[in-house]
């Protein structure tokens, strides 16, 4: 192997590590020619566990190296949030049987075909653009964090993880769970996690309530808060806040919430709101 060679391998191993991905695009616009990836695939330096991904031999792709893939290689708009986001913030509150864990995802740009195809412990499920408009910014390490912020997304790490990718804050995650599809054990999963969430930034609701474009995802979720008296609400700035009107049928039978006027489960408890 060329000396060019050797130096450009040696770079490349350095971008990845056990869990990281590259793709045949990051790998064209960085130089690497489709002849020399090929070299690197037959000479066992690199894998392609997807039609158009690589990675380093015997190792495991996760769902946040896939995500991280995205982001920041592939300048991709997408962030872990809903009912993923909340579960991996400490906010999950059912234990579900079965299957594997289903990472939710939103955002304007869909799935690449390899994520969809690669061997994850977990499923990455994309739930479209969700209950907000799509964000402008850039997921990649230069977006200031006080811009992410801003639109209720923040970088989420641990030691577990290959680096920070951009996930929903819990402010913005339940109010994605919110807009999924209405049913009466949606809301009971709503309403449990909502009970947990005393440590909201008013601020940051607010910000998220003005941003969401769901009605349902709104009224469901401030009537959760009312419902479990959050300090956090009376803080909230819900002045000309569009509800829009007319009552909303969330749960077919259910009971009517007065204020709110949407139907809620008749079991969920005595006070409504």
């Amino acid at each position: 192997m060329s000396e060019q060679n050797g130096s450009k391998l040696n770079r490349l191993l350095q971008v990845l590590d056990a869990a990281s991905l590259v793709t045949a695009r990051w790998l064209r616009a960085n130089g690497y020619s489709t002849s020399l990836v090929a070299r690197y695939v037959r000479s066992g330096w690199l894998q392609s566990p997807a039609r158009g991904v690589y990675a380093l031999p015997r190792s495991e792709p996760s769902w946040d190296g896939v995500l991280r893939t995205l982001q920041q290689g592939e300048g991709m708009r997408i962030h872990a949030g809903g009912r993923f986001a909340l579960a991996w913030q400490g906010h999950e509150h059912y234990l579900r049987l079965g299957g594997p864990t289903k990472v939710t995802v939103y955002g304007p740009d869909d799935l690449p075909g390899w994520a969809k195809q690669l061997s994850l412990t977990e499923q990455l499920v994309h739930n479209g653009r969700g209950p907000f408009d799509p964000t402008s910014l850039s997921f990649e390490d230069t977006t200031e964090g006080e811009r992410l912020y801003d639109e209720g997304l923040e970088r989420q790490a641990d030691s577990n993880m290959v680096g920070e990718v951009v996930m929903a804050t819990p402010e913005r995650a339940i109010l994605e769970l919110c807009d999924e599809k209405p049913t009466a054990s949606l809301v009971h999963e709503a309403d449990a996690i909502t009970q947990g969430l005393a440590g909201l930034r008013p601020d940051l609701v607010s910000r998220m309530l003005r941003a969401c474009r769901s009605v349902k995802a709104k009224r469901l979720f401030l009537a959760l808060a009312e419902r479990h008296q959050h300090a956090w609400l009376q803080r909230v700035a819900l002045a000309d806040l569009d509800l829009g009107s007319g009552k909303r049928v969330l749960v077919p039978g259910g009971r009517l919430h007065p204020k709110y006027l949407i139907t809620l489960p008749a079991d969920l408890g005595e006070q409504l709101g």
